[in-house]
């Protein structure tokens, strides 16, 4: 439904007077999910650059055990980046300065998955093939 003319001139001014408050900017990229995540992938980056130092600084020592160390590192930085890439995509509705939280997921019918078409094929099978 649009807005009126009248509703639209105080939205824009409330959306300006908004954009003027610097504590308000700064409550609403502290709730966005986006801005930590991206923060975590920069940090996990530096971890996996810091393991792929240690893996090689073990090679060139002769040090076995600091070069599966180094690894260790930086699968683990890896899959803390994968999850925080995910974290990141998903759609997430907060409210700011508050702690309520809702993340809203596609319906089952929505993803077209492999399960649901079995599903859908099954139901549509003719009735006198059981």
């Amino acid at each position: 439904m649009p807005l009126s003319e009248h509703e639209q001139r105080l939205f824009d001014q409330i959306e300006r007077s908004l954009a003027e408050d610097p504590k308000f900017a700064s409550a609403v990229r502290a709730s966005d999910p986006r801005f930590h995540a991206r923060r975590r992938l920069i940090i996990a980056a530096f971890v996996i650059v810091l393991g792929l130092a240690l893996v090689v600084y073990g090679t060139v020592a002769s040090n076995t055990l600091l070069g599966v160390a180094g690894f260790v590192v930086m699968l683990g930085s890896a899959a803390f980046a994968m999850q925080s890439r995910k974290r990141g995509q998903a759609p997430d509705l907060r409210s700011v300065g508050g702690t309520a939280s809702r993340r809203t997921r596609q319906g089952r019918r929505g993803n077209g998955g492999l399960l649901d078409r079995l599903e859908d094929r099954w139901r549509q099978r003719p009735e006198g093939h059981r």
